[in-house]
């Protein structure tokens, strides 16, 4: 990776089309991209991040006509809600977040551009098109040629014959009666999807910035008409572009459109918001994954087994804030992440340290146990976990310290029924044990 300028990263994500409730896809996407983000400024750049809102859109329109409201009205609501759902997953909020109506102005100058470079025509009644012809290597994003995008115009792109090319894409769409409307010089409408992301990226970060990411369903056409456009009107576009795998369901991937739809909502109010962070993160952001009752409950057992690391390193009296960390525990840590943000790898080093520290803490080496705790805790941090912020310490924690280690002892002495009388006795309190190489540990299920 190198960037456009020294030390530093500028980052675009391409935000959420504001008119209905977060779902499991865009938590990936926000959670994926913050984890990026958070790793560039532990390895010390100083990070801009920027990530739109699509206030303007065919499913705004219809939802607003459906419910007698104002299309402003519809998207404040539905950004509202994404902003705060995102914070309940410790997403970090952009540096940088442009709504597409606030840069109008900007988009209607990108138009001119790409006319002045003869690269847009309009089609009367209907609007302004782009020229795909016009960059010399459309299709270089998605690797496919011309030949071969035309060859399946009709799947993803509208087929119009009206237009140059099967290929082009509307750049500002003609008004509409009921629809909203900005004047530009080839008359009133609204701007074109494909068009505000050019226009608010190069605003926020400039040209050359350093990644543009989003889900992969938008690598074509999205990212590609984006690129196309930059590189027509002149450009720097994009150095470096990343998309994340869809999240699946029964094998399809999650979206409204095939009824399969899952509001993050639903999640949060159900599992711990580490628990749907800790999914994601163990599998690479390339891939595609299945998010169900199975995996977030594996992943809310890992999400436990960490706290209770740390809740034991604190009962022995050890302050994780104070410790030093273990600097070759980091440079794994810094070798998985640099690996193409290979997250689950880095979740092995995290959770190798965790056992080190409850073997430490059993050979009564708390030094070593300290350093290993507060590594966990700093590059867990990284990743946007905050171990052991749901599960404070309370009043019992050492009477069932006490009750852990007598059960140890009984299985010691080989006393099985008393080993079972005391976990009986724990589970009826509500405390879940388990028995690992390194030890006892437990949390409160």
């Amino acid at each position: 990776f190198e960037p456009r300028d020294a030390g530093k990263v500028s980052m675009y994500v391409c935000g959420p089309t504001v008119y209905d409730a977060p779902h499991l896809g865009h938590a990936r996407l926000c959670v994926v991209f913050d984890y990026i983000r958070r790793f560039f400024s532990y390895a010390g750049y100083d990070v801009t991040f920027a990530s739109n809102v699509t206030d303007i859109d065919d499913n705004i329109i219809k939802r607003a006509a459906s419910e007698g409201r104002t299309e402003s009205e519809v998207a404040v609501q539905y950004t509202d809600l994404y902003y705060s759902e995102m914070a309940r997953l410790d997403v970090l909020a952009p540096d940088i977040h442009p709504r597409a109506t606030d840069f109008i102005d900007g988009m209607i100058a990108t138009i001119q551009e790409l006319f002045d470079h003869d690269a847009a025509y309009v089609i009367e009644g209907q609007g302004v098109y782009f020229d795909t012809t016009a960059p010399e290597k459309y299709g270089q994003l998605v690797g496919r040629t011309r030949e071969d995008m035309l060859e399946s115009a009709g799947t993803r792109i509208e087929v119009d014959d009206k237009k140059r090319s099967p290929l082009d894409f509307v750049l500002w769409k003609a008004a509409k009666p009921g629809e909203p409307t900005w004047d530009t010089p080839w008359g009133e409408g609204r701007p074109g999807w494909h068009t505000e992301c050019v226009a608010m990226s190069l605003s926020a970060l400039g040209d050359g910035f350093d990644i543009h990411g989003g889900g992969n369903d938008l690598t074509f056409p999205h990212h590609e008409n984006e690129l196309a456009q930059a590189s027509a009107s002149g450009h720097d576009f994009a150095r470096y572009w990343m998309h994340n795998g869809m999240v699946n369901v029964d094998g399809k991937k999650m979206s409204k459109s095939l009824g399969n739809f899952t509001t993050l909502a639903d999640v949060l109010d159900t599992y711990d918001p580490r628990a749907l962070r800790m999914v994601m993160l163990q599998t690479h952001y390339r891939h595609g994954m299945e998010v169900g009752t199975d995996a977030l409950e594996a992943a809310l057992e890992g999400v436990k087994r960490l706290d209770a690391a740390l809740r034991r390193a604190t009962t022995a009296g050890i302050d994780a804030a104070k410790a030093s960390p273990n600097s070759a525990a980091q440079d794994a840590f810094m070798a998985a992440m640099n690996d193409d943000f290979s997250t689950p790898a880095a979740l092995e080093v995290i959770f190798g340290l965790a056992r080190e520290s409850n073997s430490a803490i059993d050979n009564g080496n708390l030094d070593d146990a300290a350093t290993a705790i507060a590594t966990v805790v700093e590059l867990a941090g990284v990743l946007g976990l905050s171990v052991g912020t749901e599960v404070a310490a309370q009043d019992d924690d050492a009477e069932i310290d006490a009750l852990v280690q007598a059960r140890t002892d009984a299985r010691a002495d080989r006393d099985f029924a008393e080993a079972d009388r005391v976990r009986d006795e724990l589970t009826a309190h509500g405390i879940t044990i388990e028995d690992t190489a390194d030890g006892t540990i437990w949390y409160r299920a």
